[in-house]
């Protein structure tokens, strides 16, 4: 197993203008009141319905996180005095909330919007459905929280198959992901690859900058798209194998008989990891081409090395 060599880059917070910006039309948010409060943090990705604060019950009060009033929440405030109503609309603000989201199109009492921004809570409204909003949202924040690496190769989508591509420069990274290219793998990255630990899955994705291009040395940066059509760039991709690319004088230290998998730690997970040697006049594409798709029939229960170490056995049982 291989060390991870990269600093990983873990988010504690985020504000609101970058969930706003971010996901706002998305989420199809629209600002109800003043434009205050951008600057406070969210510093927990799942949402809250505070039907237990508004019923005047703090302890165990979710303050870190968005608060979602739909159809149930606001229906019990109008069944309150004005007085109590707004009482206990103050007490939750005074909880120093991140912000207020208003689903179902519904739209929150003037008064209720005053005391809101009093606290600088900036109060957003939206026509999804209060279920579906609170599923979409927290995915987009899982993904803003969830901790990432940039890890310095290609990577490319081999018919399902998320390859990662390492080596030391010059290795060949991307005339190897030009040839995978050449034989219907999509490109997600080349030479800075993120990746990100979300909802128990290792994704990687490219900066949007570089994203759909690709260096090759002798010829420069070339534009993918334009080479192999649109269906060869994939915006991120589930990471499944890491395929290192060794100098051919380390032939000797590379596994021969792929009896035991080795594996690569990103992010604290485990992945699935080969080390090709590279030597001139060798089919590099081909070779990760082949252990992607043998990472495939891993996957659906089908192990070839097993099953040549089977043959093997029940080879030596029969001369015996």
């Amino acid at each position: 197993m291989l060390p991870m060599p990269s600093k990983v880059k873990k988010v504690s917070s985020i504000p609101n203008s970058r969930f706003h910006d971010g996901h706002g039309e998305a989420l199809g948010l629209v600002l109800q009141g003043k434009k205050v409060g951008f600057d406070r943090m969210i510093s927990e990705s799942a949402m809250n319905r505070p039907g237990l604060a508004l019923a005047g019950f703090f302890s165990y009060f979710a303050w870190k996180r968005v608060q979602v009033l739909g159809h149930s929440e606001l229906s019990y405030l109008r069944k309150l005095t004005e007085p109590m109503r707004q009482e206990r609309f103050r007490r939750m603000c005074a909880r120093d909330i991140p912000c207020i989201v208003v689903a179902r199109g519904l739209t929150l009492e003037p008064a209720l919007v005053r005391i809101a921004n009093e606290h600088s809570i900036p109060v957003f409204g939206t026509s999804m459905v209060t279920m579906h909003f609170l599923n979409a949202a927290t995915i987009r924040l899982e993904h803003d929280f969830a901790p990432s690496v940039s890890l310095h190769g290609c990577m490319v989508d081999m018919r399902g198959v998320g390859v990662l591509i390492l080596g030391k420069s010059g290795s060949g990274k991307s005339e190897t992901a030009v040839g995978m290219l050449e034989r219907g793998a999509s490109l997600v990255a080349d030479d800075l690859v993120r990746i990100k630990y979300v909802g128990g899955e290792l994704v990687g994705s490219s900066p949007d900058l570089s994203r759909g291009y690709i260096e090759i040395r002798g010829i420069g940066i070339v534009n993918v798209a334009n080479l192999y059509g649109l269906a060869s760039i994939r915006p991120q991709k589930r990471l499944d194998l890491v395929v290192t690319l060794r100098p051919h004088a380390d032939l000797n230290e590379v596994d021969r008989t792929g009896m035991k998998q080795k594996t690569y730690e990103i992010l604290g997970q485990q992945v699935s990891h080969v080390e090709i040697p590279v030597a001139p006049g060798r089919d590099t594409a081909r070779m990760v081409t082949i252990a992607a798709i043998d990472q495939q029939l891993r996957r659906l229960g089908y192990n070839m090395a097993d099953e040549f170490n089977q043959r093997l056995l029940d080879h030596i049982d029969k001369r015996e």
